[in-house]
């Protein structure tokens, strides 16, 4: 009996903790953040199910059950009990805008509205992988630099703070007057050691200024232009840019996505303000009877061959496919642009380790250099 009074309590306790955690992991879930690579990883299997003729709301039930993520599993858990409700796809996603991004909202919408979900959410799959795959390319091309960019810094501070001021102890045994290399560099690692706190402060104070500022929409722009003309990454970034454009336009219009909606989500998916910009003012010319390539003649953040294959798309009524072509020779020109930075960073870091690394070092034995010379003049 007092076992079993002991087990009650327990499973109370238990239970009320699995509660608890439950209400936690759904309230994280209205807000539930989805990486671009798990979001098309899960339209592309919900595109292969419809495809096999299953009904959408089994279709999410099987994915509920093989997600790992908990979060994300409430996320399709509460999508198919909407759906089962009598809600529509497109309106239940929308609960979800944090996991579910305004593309792949409006595609559902114009697949519901076409009777071809399975074929467009094919397509949205298609796109998010190669987003995501462009991505990874960038990210393995600054990784590198990135890497022995700050496993140099950490170098110099650890021969500043810890291996200078033992130089500094020995020569000052030597009572004569230090080159101005070596007296700079002692100067800046008692610098260093003093007031390395302060130096602390005041880069997180800059970084988080920096945070801020490129939030409001001047410092954006400066941002952006900053990127597109950047002397080694700058054409990378433009190149990028005008892919995501192109690949996400195209995107759209071929799902049936009407056009001033289509520049509404390539804007918003963008990230340049440029682009937003050039949105916004094609979206205007268009709404008053326009073509897109009037707009993008006149703007210089466009390069003459997509304005010209533009131009030759509407000609055609082929504006989507001439917009997917030039999408897939961004995408070429990226992948060979990342490959010359790769072969042309390297030495660059090479060269940059050995100045400052050898620099430092040349520095501290400038005056044992010396001593030794004044010792075999006498």
């Amino acid at each position: 009996m007092a076992t079993t009074a002991a087990a009650k309590p327990k499973s109370a306790v238990l239970a009320a903790q699995n509660l608890a955690k439950q209400k936690a992991l759904e309230k994280k879930a209205k807000s539930y953040k989805l990486d671009m690579g798990e979001l098309a990883i899960f339209t592309g299997q919900l595109a292969s199910l419809l495809q096999a003729g299953l009904p959408l709301v089994s279709c999410l039930e099987a994915l509920q059950d093989q997600t790992e993520d908990q979060i994300f599993r409430i996320v399709i858990r509460d999508v198919r009990n909407d759906i089962a409700t009598g809600t529509s796809f497109s309106q239940s996603v929308k609960k979800f805008p944090n996991s579910f991004n305004n593309l792949f909202i409006s595609m559902v919408e114009a697949g519901e509205a076409s009777g071809g979900l399975a074929e467009i959410l094919g397509k949205v799959a298609s796109y998010f992988e190669s987003s995501v795959k462009l991505t990874k390319k960038v990210k393995s091309a600054m990784t590198y630099p990135v890497a022995v960019i700050g496993l140099a810094v950490a170098l110099v501070n650890v021969l500043l703070i810890f291996v200078i001021p033992v130089f500094a102890e020995m020569f000052a045994d030597f009572g004569a007057k230090l080159p101005t290399p070596t007296q700079l560099l002692i100067d800046l690692s008692d610098f260093m050691k003093a007031w390395w706190w302060a130096i602390l402060i005041v880069c997180f104070a800059i970084f988080k200024f920096m945070q801020k500022y490129t939030a409001t929409p001047v410092g954006r722009r400066q941002k952006d232009l900053f990127l597109v003309r950047a002397p080694i990454f700058g054409s990378l970034v433009h190149k990028i840019a005008l892919s995501r454009f192109c690949r996400t336009y195209a995107t759209l219009m071929r799902s049936g996505v009407p056009i001033l909606r289509t520049l509404e989500i390539v804007a918003s998916a963008s990230g340049m303000v440029q682009v937003e910009e050039a949105c916004s003012e094609i979206s205007k010319h268009v709404s008053q009877g326009g073509q897109v390539s009037e707009v993008m003649a006149a703007n210089e953040f466009f390069p003459p061959m997509m304005k010209h294959m533009v131009k030759a798309g509407e000609s055609t009524g082929n504006v989507d496919g001439m917009m997917n072509k030039v999408a897939d020779f961004y995408d070429t020109e990226c992948d060979a642009t990342v490959a010359a930075l790769t072969s042309l960073i390297e030495p660059l870091l090479i060269v940059f380790l050995g100045v400052v690394v050898g620099g430092i070092v040349m520095a501290m034995f400038l005056p044992i250099f010396q001593l030794g010379a004044v010792a075999g003049g006498v």
